[in-house]
């Protein structure tokens, strides 16, 4: 055979390149594997809401969804496929589907082990009855981001019925002025539908209640009316400023201090009954979120007035010993920024043995607190009774009694299922289905 000088000069170089990119490969493979295993010994392996599904028979292993994700390593590549190495962390953004180029990935609800209520909900947000909508957090997606695109997706789709601009009936009722309500608001504005929003709390909806100097908002999204929002992290001040500014300027009317009591079909549209009016409509947009019945602990002592279900101000703790009870982001929350007030005593009781549905800057958190001495963590926990003066809890084989002058509950809320039902809306249990 001859020695050929031109093809050395071109496969020498093309080989070098080829190494390199193997040995980076090979690199990567072995920190995905690595997190992968920390994440089974930590017991973090069941994603907390919406998550992608990977089918290895179709994945290409070419990397996209890895470098798609905003949130950081969630994805990573093991034996050539895409594998959810970090499933805790995943906070349901769904770019990773958009970027597969071989329709390998499907997002999901749930997992084998862990069932999620979700209400019926089709792609383009209409529920099985036709002509309400559901968007934001009540379908099971709990990012801001995706709540405000999903408002205006909804709005989107009410645009298609037929039967809009009746001048006896509005052509929408947006119920909930939190992201999801808010942009829905603001869409159908733009699309000069006519409208009502009702709002049974303040303005903001989930995100006013987020505890003082909370941050959010994760990706930009876009605002109809407002255009790009390209926050990546914003305080709830903040936040909540800036969508009182575009409220304002834009002249959004919500009707505060109203709560819903009944949503009844009528001849080819619904009736919206709440405290104060009935609202005559073509179509109703659900965007009440999750967190407005919160999950009780269903013990003696839980009527007490010191237990709340949500931390507005760690300021008022200051000086008293205050049990969190919950293991998802709120509760690490709440228990570190009081453990940072002077005076306050911290005790953090989750009934799991990991903090698997928390971020892991929270983890870290947490951690850092506990080492300091300034918060008491109890793992595998459950509160048994709670009285004016002390808190009782099993722990282990032990019973324990703590001194106690507030309770903090954040173990999430519950789905409004009896009110979605009344609707007619079926509410389905999804183990790792989409």
């Amino acid at each position: 055979m001859l020695f050929d000088p031109l093809l050395t000069l071109y496969a020498v170089p093309l080989l070098v390149v080829w190494m390199v990119y193997l040995s980076r490969r090979r690199k990567f493979e072995m920190g995905s594997r690595a997190k992968l295993q920390a994440a089974a010994e930590s017991g973090l392996l069941e994603p907390a809401s919406l998550h992608p599904e990977i089918d290895p028979a179709q994945c290409t292993g070419c990397g996209a969804c890895v470098r798609a994700c905003p949130e950081g390593d969630i994805l990573g590549l093991i034996d050539g496929r895409a594998v959810l190495v970090e499933p805790s962390e995943c906070i349901g953004h769904g770019a990773c589907r958009s970027a597969c180029p071989s329709n390998a990935i499907s997002l999901v609800f749930g997992t084998a082990k862990r069932g999620v209520d979700i209400p019926h909900v089709r792609d383009d947000f209409e529920t099985n009855v036709p002509g309400i909508f559901i968007a934001g957090e009540l379908g099971g997606m709990g990012l801001v981001r995706n709540a405000i695109e999903q408002g205006r997706q909804a709005v989107d789709s009410v645009r298609k019925l037929d039967g809009l601009g009746d001048p006896r009936r509005y052509d929408v009722v947006i119920i909930g002025s939190g992201p999801a309500g808010f942009s829905a608001s603001l869409a159908a504005m733009q699309h000069g539908l006519r409208y009502a929003t009702i709002e049974q709390d303040s303005f903001g909806g989930t995100v006013a209640h987020f505890p003082r100097g909370k941050l959010v908002m994760t990706a930009p999204a876009t605002l109809p009316l407002i255009g790009k929002v390209k926050f990546r992290e914003i305080s709830k001040e903040k936040l909540l400023e800036f969508w009182g500014r575009a409220a304002r300027d834009t002249g959004l009317q919500i009707r505060y201090g109203e709560r819903v009591e009944s949503v009844a079909a009528t001849g080819g549209g619904f009736e919206v009954k709440t405290t104060r009016a009935a609202y005559p409509t073509r179509s109703v947009v659900l965007a009440i979120g999750r967190r407005g019945t919160p999950r009780k602990l269903d013990i003696p002592g839980e009527e007490l007035p010191k237990v709340v279900y949500r931390l507005v101000d760690p300021v008022q703790y200051r000086g008293q010993n205050v049990l969190v009870v919950g293991g998802g982001d709120s509760a690490l929350e709440a228990a570190v920024s009081i453990a940072e007030e002077p005076g306050a005593t911290v005790t953090l009781s989750h009934r799991s043995e990991s903090f698997s549905r928390a971020k892991m800057k929270n983890r870290e958190r947490v951690a850092a607190a506990q080492h300091a001495g300034r918060l008491n963590v109890l793992m595998a926990s459950k509160v048994d009774r709670i009285t004016e003066r002390t808190v009782q809890l099993s722990y282990g084989d032990e019973r324990i009694t703590i001194n106690n002058e507030a309770v903090i509950v954040c173990v999430g809320g519950i789905l409004p299922t009896p009110f979605l039902e009344s609707i007619g809306i079926e509410v389905q249990t999804k183990y790792g289905a989409a």
